[in-house]
């Protein structure tokens, strides 16, 4: 599922695709994508409007409208946002067509809404925002909010940062890749952290974040941003996904367990549980080099 890189790398692709251009009319619109109140018709309610903002709250894309409303669209785990000519083929599992009027010397265009898997959804937020339940935005994030939501439960820590409650934005790579950074095994009790592991782990999801970012987010599978250009992350992963490969800082091989249904992957040795560290396992070649020296 696209997580915080991959949304914000969405949302910074589509933006200036759409941004203040007309919603002409909805020309297709899935019913049961749909979260709103039963009595709101939202084709009609979008027809016309302006798209005045977009972005990125947790892992949802955030369009703002010039009647003060908004809506959002979630990705799920095979959805993809583009702008295509109106005279595009349409791709099977389209599930959302908005066509964007002639602005600016652009042609008129579809903004497209394609999730195969149909775990995705368009949320009608209103004027009220969407921040309900939500924890605070990992980038912007200071130790001290962090320490707090984590006080409250007695989870493991991978579970914990997984809940969107406690951070937004965050999932499975991202938070393995941010533990390990940190040097926290995936196990650790939340509330037991001591305040240095909670600052090193603040630093550590935005520095984990930001370099995502920076290289588009990680493609594993089905994601690409609005452009249709895949992410690079996934080759600079440094825990996720790499079982038996040698930690890149101890050469300790890279084990998988399952924290809370989900593959988790962590160094033995530089994440170490209650306090325990497990020294680097030794190569043949490393006691040569030992003897030799």
């Amino acid at each position: 599922m696209p997580e915080l890189p991959e949304v914000q790398t969405v949302v910074t692709t589509l933006a200036p695709r759409v941004l203040r251009r007309r919603i002409v009319r909805v020309v297709h619109l899935r019913g049961d994508m749909v979260t709103a109140p039963p009595e709101l018709d939202l084709a009609r309610q979008l027809a016309g409007r302006k798209i005045t903002g977009l972005a990125r709250r947790g892992k949802r894309i955030v369009f703002s409208i010039d009647d003060d409303n908004a809506f959002f669209i979630h990705l799920g785990m095979t959805g993809r946002l583009s702008v295509e000519p109106t005279d595009a083929p349409l791709a099977n599992h389209t599930h959302l067509i908005l066509d964007l009027g002639k602005d600016a010397g652009r042609a008129p265009e579809q903004l497209r809404f394609r999730d195969p898997r149909r775990f995705g959804e368009i949320r009608w937020l209103g004027c009220d925002g969407c921040d309900q339940n939500m924890g605070p935005e990992p980038l912007a994030m200071r130790t001290a909010q962090l320490a707090e939501k984590l006080s409250r439960t007695t989870r493991a820590i991978k579970n914990a940062l997984m809940d969107q409650r406690v951070v937004a934005g965050l999932g499975n790579i991202y938070v393995d890749e941010s533990l390990f950074d940190a040097r926290i095994h995936p196990l650790a009790r939340a509330d037991k952290l001591s305040s240095e592991q909670v600052a090193a782990l603040t630093k550590s999801i935005k520095r984990v974040l930001n370099r995502a970012i920076h290289h588009r987010g990680s493609t594993l599978r089905d994601y690409v941003d609005a452009n249709g250009k895949a992410g690079a992350f996934q080759r600079l992963h440094r825990a996720y996904d790499r079982e038996g490969k040698p930690c890149p800082r101890c050469k300790t091989p890279i084990e998988r367990i399952i924290v809370g249904g989900r593959s988790t992957h962590f160094c033995p040795s530089c994440q170490p549980l209650r306090g325990r560290r497990r020294p680097p396992r030794r190569t043949s070649a490393s006691t040569s080099t030992s003897a030799a020296g």
